[in-house]
C-alpha cells in the first residue's frame, strides 16, 4: 500500500505544548515574551536597551537593569510602567528592579597594564626606598617590578 498524502508536519511547539508540565513552562515563556515586547514599547529610549523583563510571578514583574542608574530611574517610573504593562493583559501589582549586568562573552577579564611614565616610576621608586621594610614597601616593590614603563 502506498500513501499518497504527505505526513502532517508538527513543529516542536506541538510536542512541547502536549505535555502538561512543559505546557505551563511554555505558557510562562510566552507571557514573558509578551511582557518583554510591551516593556520595550513603553520604556523610554535610553532605558529600553539597558533593562529587560526577567520574570513574572503573582503580579510582580522582575526587571533586570544593566547598572544602578538605570535601576534607579526604573524604580522612579515603576508606577507608570506597571500601569502601562497592566494594559497589555498581565496584571502588574509591583515592579522589582535588580541590577544584573549583561554578560559579554568577548569582554576580557584581565586588565591591560598601563605604562608608567619615567617620572612616575622614579617618584614611586624613591618613595619605596624611603619606606621601612613592611607591607607597603613590599606592595610598592611588587608594583614597580610588574609596571611597564614609557620611555
Amino acid at each position: 500500500m502506498i500513501c499518497t498524502e504527505p505526513p502532517m508536519y508538527q513543529g516542536p511547539e506541538h510536542y512541547l505544548d502536549s505535555d502538561a508540565a512543559i505546557g505551563r513552562v511554555m505558557a510562562h515563556a510566552r507571557l514573558l515574551q509578551k511582557l518583554s515586547r510591551r516593556f520595550e514599547a513603553i520604556a523610554p529610549g535610553g532605558l529600553r536597551h539597558a533593562a529587560r523583563v526577567a520574570n513574572y510571578k503573582s503580579g510582580k514583574i522582575v526587571i533586570h537593569a544593566d547598572n544602578g542608574a538605570v535601576a534607579a530611574k526604573i524604580r522612579q517610573m515603576s508606577q507608570r510602567l506597571c500601569n502601562e504593562l497592566s494594559m497589555g493583559g498581565a496584571e502588574c501589582s509591583a515592579l522589582e528592579v535588580k541590577v544584573q549586568p549583561r554578560q559579554n562573552p568577548y569582554q576580557t577579564r584581565t586588565s591591560t597594564p598601563k605604562p608608567l611614565s619615567g617620572k612616575a616610576f622614579g617618584a614611586l621608586q624613591a618613595t619605596a626606598e624611603k619606606l621601612p621594610p613592611g607591607p607597603l614597601r613590599a606592595a610598592l616593590d611588587s608594583l614597580l617590578q610588574r609596571a611597564a614603563r614609557t620611555e
